[in-house]
C-alpha cells in the first residue's frame, strides 16, 4: 500500500509524507470479497478498496487494509497514453520511491514492434513499526499508463531483516512474473470499481 500511494503520487502532486500518512490511515472495512477477485503468482487477491484510480487487493484471508501483508495495487493513470509519457511516470516513480526508501533494482524493456516499452522498480520502504517490500511495474494498458505494484509487508522491530530476506528469496521469481503478467482486469474494468 505505501508503495503504491507513492506511485500514485505523480498523478496527484503530493510528496511523500502526505501520501504515507494516507496510506496508514484506516480504510473503510473490506468486505470478505468484494466483487472483483485477480490472480498473480498462482494466489487470487480480492479488490478491498479503489479511489483515484488506486485499486488494492489482497489475499482472501487478509482482509484488514492495516495489517495485510501481501498486496496487488493497480494504479491506473489515464492521462499516460505513450511511451514518453511512461517513461514520465515511471521516472517520477522512482524519484518518489527514492525520496521515501532504498531501491534495490531498476529496469526497462525497450519499445518493440510487438510491445510498449515497461519499467521495473524493486524497493525496500521503512514506516514506523514495518517494513514494505515492493516491485512496481509501469506500463501501458490497452493504451493506458498502469503503474502494477506487488508488496509484501513484515512487521515489528525485525521488520527489516524480515522484509530484506523475503525480497531476496522471492523477489527474482516475482519479477518474471510480474513483468510477464496479462494485466487483469484491464483499467476499463476497474474504473466500474469505484462506482
Amino acid at each position: 500500500m505505501l508503495a503504491a500511494a507513492l506511485a500514485s503520487t505523480l498523478a496527484q502532486g503530493l510528496r511523500p509524507g502526505p501520501v504515507w500518512s494516507q496510506a496508514t490511515e484506516p480504510r473503510p472495512a473490506a468486505a470478505a470479497f468484494r466483487g472483483l477477485p485477480l490472480s498473480f503468482g498462482g494466489q487470487r487477491y480480492w479488490h478491498r478498496f479503489s479511489a483515484g484510480g488506486q485499486h488494492e487487493f489482497t489475499p482472501g484471508e487478509q482482509t484488514n487494509l492495516t495489517t495485510w501483508r501481501d498486496m496487488v495495487t493497480l494504479n491506473v493513470h489515464k492521462s499516460v497514453r505513450n511511451d514518453d509519457q511512461l517513461a514520465g511516470l515511471a521516472n517520477g516513480v522512482l524519484a518518489n520511491y527514492r525520496r521515501a526508501g532504498r531501491v534495490i533494482r531498476t529496469a526497462s524493456r525497450p519499445r518493440t514492434d510487438a510491445r510498449p516499452a515497461e519499467h521495473l522498480i524493486v524497493v525496500l520502504l521503512p514506516a514506523p513499526g514495518l517494513v514494505e517490500a515492493a516491485l512496481a511495474r509501469v506500463v501501458l494498458v490497452d493504451g493506458v499508463g498502469v503503474v502494477v505494484v506487488r508488496s509484501h509487508r513484515a512487521y515489528g522491530a525485525k521488520a527489516a531483516d524480515s522484509a530484506g530476506d523475503w525480497l531476496a528469496a522471492n523477489g527474482p521469481a516475482l519479477e518474471t512474473s510480474l513483468m510477464a503478467w496479462s494485466v487483469k482486469p484491464a483499467p476499463a474494468q476497474l474504473r466500474q470499481l469505484q462506482r
